[in-house]
């Protein structure tokens, strides 16, 4: 909990300082708490704990939203809005990859996620967290930002969550699963862990495609 309000607390605070007087802005401050108190009343409320249909809930009212939010974002308001995050604060959001790791690797010992999506398994994402504020450095510290390694840590960084997306689908118990069927991921059913793919990943995806966005438009 304490990850997802530092997280949410630091978005808020970038686009409160740098796009709260665009119209995308102010949607985006609006619908944030929104999107909390939503998806933490589905997970206390049980919502969620129905894995027997397809697509999952989870999947269909989770991320699956915030995605389609984020696309429209792009689609209708990436000069405004998108084009006006700062690259480096969008670089070192991704610091907090670091507990997120840290939390699950304990919810695997607890037999509470599947092994595959501990740092101790397949999961590798605690890389990019360990390695954004050294990016950070390097890629500012002169006059003008390095294009190269920011667009290729965006890149990898990028990879790692998309692909713990995919085992956390695959190990889901639903009608998708297709591994850990001894030890699912269960705890992403429940508040406040419910968190983790409705509000933390969408966050992630959302500032590396608005990083690679900028590098590629040349507005940095």
């Amino acid at each position: 909990m304490l990850t997802v309000f530092v997280t949410v607390g630091i978005s808020i605070f970038i686009v409160r300082r740098d796009s709260a007087d665009t119209a995308a802005g102010k949607i985006v401050l609006a619908s944030i708490p929104f999107w909390l108190l939503f998806q933490a009343a589905l997970g206390i409320g049980g919502f969620y704990q129905q894995t027997g249909g397809f697509p999952p809930r989870l999947l269909l009212f989770g991320p699956l939203p915030a995605f389609l939010f984020i696309l429209g974002l792009f689609v209708f308001a990436r000069k405004k809005f998108v084009a006006s995050l700062p690259l480096q604060a969008l670089t070192m959001v991704h610091t907090i990859r670091i507990p997120i790791e840290i939390v699950l690797h304990f919810l695997e010992e607890a037999g509470a996620i599947a092994p595959q999506m501990s740092f101790t398994g397949w999961n590798f994402d605690i890389v990019s967290g360990i390695t954004a504020p050294l990016v950070a450095f390097l890629a500012f510290r002169g006059k003008y930002p390095n294009r190269t390694l920011l667009i290729g840590w965006n890149f990898a960084a990028l990879g790692l969550v998309l692909t713990i997306v995919g085992i956390s689908i695959a190990a889901f118990p639903s009608p998708m699963q297709q591994i850990a069927f001894e030890q699912p991921n269960r705890a992403v059913s429940f508040f406040p862990y419910v968190w983790l793919p409705s509000v933390i990943v969408p966050i992630v995806v959302f500032c590396h495609f608005a990083s690679l966005y900028k590098l590629f438009t040349n507005k940095v």
